[in-house]
């Protein structure tokens, strides 16, 4: 009985002890707070997430803070109530000219949007008169429905744009309340998925290489804290480059709250490997946000973007 006494104690002895010493490990890491949305263009942010959980190694930890729509995460960026976010690059310049202090310093993913219309729109000249949904002017999809309708002689003015919540768009698009839409991911697949509409056009048929998200840090975490954001951008970078496709459906599916025919259809379309924002990437941006009236004066790339970490 002693014998058996004794085997009991020295195991919980050995699980407190392990456990004590992943609490004090992870107390003695720094701790840094990154918003996001639920979609697919997070998933390198949320993938690094989840590896640094998993590891003793390193100096940081990572606290996810999720919400509900741009407004809401880009209020919490500018106001300071986060390290960083994963966001939409064309939002983060327009704080920039607003003077808010931040850096771009990498890319959320490349390619991953789709314009989905009804099944009923025959082809990209059929888009005239129609009505179309974006999640916000001041994005990538407003700028890629305008290469969509230039690539067939059409102007914004020959459609009807409205800015609808992400989460609605399928159910719209169900409904012939509009006739089509491009947003972040998985949201198209979605309307793929219930037969509501089509793929008129993958995002790299319009503009290869896409810019579209980026990940975002505050100039304050920056300068006070620069060995913790060199760490981070590092690994996040590494856990972009590391991300397959079916170690994404399995974040997707942990985070997302997706079927398994939604992501098997999104994933298709996006990748997250080479996330650095290069000049080439950057101005060919800063030239469709002028053309198509997102911004008259963005940020210039030496003033916004970060990437001699």
């Amino acid at each position: 009985m002693k014998k058996y006494l004794l085997l009991t104690l020295l195991v919980l002895s050995t699980f407190l002890l392990v456990g004590c010493g992943k609490a004090k490990a992870s107390e003695s890491k720094e701790t840094v707070k990154i918003a996001y949305l639920p979609i697919t263009h997070s998933l390198a942010a949320l993938e690094e997430a989840k590896e640094l959980e998993a590891s003793t190694d390193g100096n940081i930890q990572v606290e996810l803070v999720k919400y509900g729509s741009w407004p809401e995460l880009l209020d919490a960026l500018n106001s300071g109530q986060v390290d960083g976010a994963s966001v939409l690059i064309e939002l983060a310049m327009k704080s920039k000219s607003e003077g808010v202090g931040i850096k771009a310093v990498a890319l959320g993913h490349k390619d991953g949007n789709v314009i989905v219309v009804s099944n009923d729109v025959k082809d990209g000249a059929d888009l005239k008169g129609r009505t179309i949904a974006i999640p916000h002017r001041q994005s990538s999809h407003n700028i890629l429905v305008n290469l969509a309708l230039e690539e067939n002689g059409l102007t914004i003015d020959d459609i009807n744009v409205v800015e609808l919540a992400p989460t609605e768009m399928p159910s719209a698009l169900a409904a012939g309340t509009i006739d089509g839409y491009c947003v972040a991911e998985p949201f198209g697949a979605m309307g793929v998925s219930i037969g509501a509409g089509k793929v008129l056009y993958e995002s790299n048929e319009l503009w290869e290489d896409s810019a579209c998200c980026a990940l975002v840090l505050t100039d304050k975490f920056i300068d006070e804290r620069p060995e913790a954001a060199k760490e981070y951008v590092e690994q996040y970078k590494a856990a972009g480059n590391a991300l397959t496709e079916e170690e994404a459906k399995a974040v997707a599916k942990e985070y997302l709250n997706q079927k398994d025919d939604v992501l098997d259809i999104s994933l298709q379309w996006i990748s997250y490997d080479d996330l650095e924002i290069t000049e080439e990437v950057y101005d060919s941006l800063v030239e469709k946000v002028k053309k198509y009236g997102l911004s008259d004066n963005p940020p210039a790339y030496e003033d916004f973007v970060l990437s001699d970490f």
